[in-house]
């Protein structure tokens, strides 16, 4: 049996989860997930600037206070940190003493324009579009590789594996097919260890946190115990966390996950296998345990998926705060001002959309109307449009609504509302012949 923990669920979750994991109880790998589609377009925005960034600079941290124990207790890191760049995130990881696998070669931006000449449309995968269509706003370009490359990063002996743009599920994938010596066509086991993966990519979500099912009887919230998964080589496994910590594993809690993310549960298509969720079978296994098993896979296609951002206009968002009494009516006539307002200038956007938070913000119409009495109605308001001049100008007209429009407003203390970039998500196939894991190691000196 071999245990791989999850101490990250995305760049921002706590940076003290991968050390309690390490810390607190005995595990083989510590995985780290750190990127999602808009990550990789900021980051690239980073790398443009400077080369030496377009990397998860908080997995430097990590390691850095990480590096004793990881030595000592002999842990092997893998994480999706390198981003655009992750021979940069390799220096900063050797220079804490620790050898440093690379997985590269996803980046494929520079080479948009030489595969479209060749045929390859990469079409959109929801609406059918050729990329050419957008191409002048592309940011970033970036193949999943899956389980496989990483587990050839682990063959390598390194203490620390980095990856670009990997398979989220990929990242515990990866040690299994090294440890057991899984073969490519080893379909159901290939299936398992990308649904064992898909079941703590998001860290705490299944151990209590976000869940649902008696959620005020969870413990001790304040020191959630992140997953780890105890895999053996026949597939099966289970997913448990550090005795002693917070949160809860359960069947409940682990179904939840299971659904996150996921189109048609039959065909869940990774770059490794085709995992089929409705063979999965979940039984307790004793106290905040949780055991897999009877998990059935497919053959891999012959495609990649390819994340691709690219702009898409640009937008802003402004809020304000009304108080009782009439909180919500002032709150509704001060949305109705604003649209006249912007409508008077001869702004017109792409979209606008009011919600009103402690009313409907989360429920839409479906909310009704809230009591007569309400204490607060937060209004908040956003636009859309290619052109930015005109969501600078809306920027400017919130603000004068604290003195000429409706009563008790106040949550003037951010300032202006910031115009934001719209990122926008391009979902494309491309050949697996067309691009290839490149892998590098390096010993630190």
């Amino acid at each position: 049996m071999i245990r791989i923990a999850n101490g990250q669920a995305f760049w921002g979750d706590s940076l003290e989860a991968p050390l309690e994991q390490i810390r607190r109880g005995p595990i083989d790998y510590l995985t780290l997930d750190y990127l999602a589609e808009v990550t990789m377009s900021i980051l690239q925005k980073q790398f443009s600037r400077d080369p030496r960034t377009g990397y998860a600079r908080d997995f430097i941290e990590v390691i850095q206070r990480g590096a004793q124990d990881i030595r000592q207790r002999g842990v092997r890191v893998v994480a999706n940190a390198g981003g655009v760049n992750p021979q940069a995130c390799a220096d900063a990881v050797l220079k804490t003493g620790l050898s440093v696998a690379t997985v590269a070669g996803d980046n494929i931006l520079d080479r948009l324009d030489d595969l479209m000449s060749r045929g390859v449309e990469l079409k959109n995968l929801d609406t059918g579009e050729r990329l050419e269509s957008i191409r002048p706003r592309v940011q970033s370009a970036n193949v999943y590789f899956g389980g496989r490359a990483i587990a050839e990063a682990i063959e390598t002996g390194a203490q620390v594996v980095v990856t670009g743009r990997t398979t989220d599920a990929g990242l515990v994938l990866g040690p299994l097919i090294h440890e057991y010596k899984w073969k490519a066509d080893d379909w159901d086991k290939l299936a398992a260890g990308t649904i064992a993966g898909h079941t703590v990519e998001c860290g705490a979500q299944c151990t209590g946190g976000n869940c649902q099912v008696d959620w005020q009887t969870i413990p001790n919230f304040a020191d959630i115990g992140y997953p780890i998964v105890e895999a053996e080589p026949d597939g099966s496994f289970v997913i448990t966390k550090h005795t002693g910590t917070g949160g809860r594993i359960s069947v409940a809690s682990i179904k939840e996950q299971l659904l996150y993310e996921i189109g048609d549960p039959r065909e869940y298509i990774t770059p490794d296998c085709i995992a089929d969720f409705t063979s999965i079978q979940l039984r307790p296994d004793g106290p905040d345990r949780v055991r897999f098993c009877g998990i059935r896979g497919r053959a891999a296609t012959e495609m990649y998926k390819v994340s691709i951002s690219y702009s898409a206009g640009f937008k802003a968002v402004g809020a304000l705060l009304y108080s009782w009494p009439d909180a919500y009516a002032k709150a509704k006539a001060a949305d109705r001002i604003l649209r006249e307002r912007l409508d008077r200038l001869g702004l017109r956007f792409e979209t606008i959309h009011t919600e009103f938070g402690g009313v409907n913000a989360c429920h839409g119409p479906q909310a009704g109307e809230p009591a007569p009495d309400i204490a607060e109605v937060i209004l908040r308001v956003g636009v859309r449009s290619e052109n930015r001049s005109v969501v600078e100008r809306f920027t400017k007209e919130i603000a004068p609504l604290a003195l000429n429009g409706p009563p008790t407003v106040t949550g003037f203390g951010a300032g202006r509302p910031k115009v934001e970039e719209i990122v926008a998500f391009w979902p494309a196939l491309l050949p697996k012949t067309e691009a290839k894991p490149e892998i590098s190691f390096r010993e630190a000196a």
